[in-house]
């Protein structure tokens, strides 16, 4: 899975990095102890749509999007959970 070419090597990195930027909407909520101001029927709707990529990611061919894919899934799904746990009822 090494990369063949620069801009396959800058892809991979972004399809790396792009997920980890969840982390510090992750953290703020916690911190805050409140995700009233994210929309449960958005962080839903994104995760649904994410899951239902994630076996088109796998499958694909391209280490880019596989990789993207996968992370992405991991750190949304994790989104998904701190909302739905921090959000008032």
């Amino acid at each position: 899975m090494m990369p063949e070419s620069w801009p396959q090597t800058l892809g991979l990195i972004g399809a790396l990095c792009m997920p980890l930027c969840n982390i510090p909407m992750i953290a703020r909520i916690v911190k805050r102890k409140s995700s009233d101001d994210i929309s449960l029927a958005w962080v839903f709707g994104v995760e649904i749509c994410v899951l239902f990529m994630v076996p088109s990611a796998i499958l694909s061919a391209d280490p880019v999007l596989r990789i993207f894919g996968i992370t992405n899934a991991f750190f949304f799904s994790i989104v998904t959970v701190v909302v739905w746990i921090y959000h008032r009822r």
